[in-house]
């Protein structure tokens, strides 16, 4: 069938490219979720965001956000810190050396991308996100 074809071709490929991922991370002691939360909270600026809003946007749900962050928070990568309006939300917040560490990956990462990804081209590179897009449904409460 067709469409199971294009599904396991999407897993796949997703598959190798998060292997990847990891072993260009290991050198720096971070694994993708750890890599994708620190650029989340980068994107997110001074103000952090609440663990849980973290949780939302990551790419792969991680279940357990509180040990994600407790291991980043061990490594003086993210502060956090109960909220002034709400004391039971707790905020995080990338720390200067979270911020110096993805700054030296920006440019390896930016490599990373091209190497996998750039010689497809931009125009098959926008058809591509644009069929994926088309394909996945979105995650309750996410828009496309």
């Amino acid at each position: 069938m067709l469409e199971e074809r294009a599904f396991l071709a999407i897993l796949r490929g997703a598959d190798r490219l998060q292997w990847q991922l990891a072993e260009m991370l290991k050198p720096y002691g971070l694994s993708p979720t750890q890599y994708n939360a620190l650029r989340i909270l980068r994107g997110a600026g001074k103000d952090g965001l609440p663990c849980q809003e973290i949780g939302e946007r990551m790419i792969n749900r991680d279940p357990d956000i509180t040990r994600l962050m407790d291991r980043l928070e061990q490594r003086s990568l993210v502060q956090r810190s109960r909220g002034a309006a709400d004391r039971r939300v707790i905020k995080a917040r990338i720390s200067s050396s979270g911020l110096k560490l993805l700054q030296s990956l920006d440019g390896e990462i930016e490599k990373f991308h091209r190497d996998r990804m750039g010689h497809v081209g931009g125009r098959k590179l926008e058809q591509l996100i644009r069929l994926l897009q088309e394909a996945m449904p979105a995650r309750e409460g996410e828009s496309q």
